[in-house]
């Protein structure tokens, strides 16, 4: 395993400058055989949500405030895919897979990024379905465009802070030893293990922004949810509580596979399941939820479906 491990000399330490991902398996037959599809995978995170950011982009009907949500929702889940996904491509092909201790520090940093503005997004986009069931005849007033957007400002502001400081107490840890992380990303939870210094800070940072950040979310989300129930149960017409529901069914789903993947991950004791299931946790998590995600909110949407009947027509009268 010393060949695996790249150190540089400071005074009388060795420090670590690289660090090894062992991806999901040793195999070398599996890996090519992964590859084609962890690549198509990605491929069609790319094309689902970029296609559905042009989309609410280019047709009016969808110029509101949940598809502006959506759209912001979109482009979060290429970059936080796009930050994992090439690098575990082209670690497949790879003998050596070797990341260096900046471009670890730079993949967890985005990803963290990503993932907690996700979190904010997400209860943003609650609390806008909360307002359009609640209040629908004040919602164009209440959602307006400027606090839709200093919301998604909000959102990916508390993403970068959180994720700065994260990466810092991280990754300004001691590393003299152990430079093996037995996943195919820089799961920060195993790099805070392999420091030789005191982690106590850095693990007491990790805890906090994941209850104000994650919790925080998810009560933003729960409260939302609970006034919303409440105000369908307000409803005499069973089918207008039904199209009530209807209109933040989508989301709900996205939060429960979000929120109930990332619970089961950090906080399920590690003891209790083997590496590989928690691989292939991560896997979903990072790589097939984004891909899920547009799908999800596209499949049974009739506005979605109409405006990519608009958009086919007018691609045929142009091409006429």
């Amino acid at each position: 395993m010393a060949s695996s491990m790249s150190m540089e000399w400071d005074r009388n330490h060795t420090s670590v400058s690289t660090f090894v991902l062992l991806g999901l398996s040793d195999g070398k037959e599996i890996q090519l055989l992964l590859f084609p599809i962890f690549l198509g995978i990605y491929l069609m995170t790319l094309i689902w949500n970029l296609g559905l950011i042009i989309l609410i982009r280019m047709d009016s009907h969808l110029h509101t405030p949940m598809y502006f949500f959506l759209s912001f929702l979109s482009f979060l889940d290429i970059c936080y895919s796009s930050s994992n996904s090439p690098r575990m491509l082209s670690d497949f092909l790879k003998d050596e897979k070797t990341i260096s201790f900046i471009s670890c520090a730079t993949q967890y940093f985005s990803g963290c990024w990503m993932g907690q503005a996700e979190c904010c997004l997400l209860a943003a986009m609650a609390y806008d379905r909360y307002v359009a069931i609640g209040s629908p005849l004040q919602y164009s007033a209440i959602m307006a465009p400027g606090l839709c957007q200093k919301m998604v400002a909000g959102a990916y502001g508390s993403g970068f802070l959180g994720s700065l400081v994260q990466t810092v107490s991280c990754f300004h840890l001691y590393y003299c030893g152990p430079n093996i992380i037995q996943n195919f990303y820089c799961d920060v939870t195993q790099i805070i293990s392999l420091s030789c210094s005191d982690a106590y800070i850095s693990q007491m940072i990790l805890f906090l922004e994941s209850i104000f950040v994650g919790f925080g979310s998810f009560c933003v989300i729960i409260l939302s949810y609970a006034f919303i129930v409440a105000s369908i149960l307000k409803l005499s017409s069973i089918k207008g509580s039904a199209k009530a529901f209807n209109t933040c069914a989508s989301h709900l789903v996205v939060v429960t596979i979000f929120y109930g993947t990332s619970l089961f991950m950090y906080l399920h004791p590690s003891s209790n399941h083997s590496k590989m299931q928690n691989k292939v946790l991560c896997v979903f998590y990072i790589i097939l939820i984004p891909m899920l995600n547009p799908l999800i909110y596209s499949l049974r949407n009739k506005e979605i479906k109409e405006a990519l009947k608009r958009m086919a027509k007018t691609a045929t009268h142009l091409s006429q």
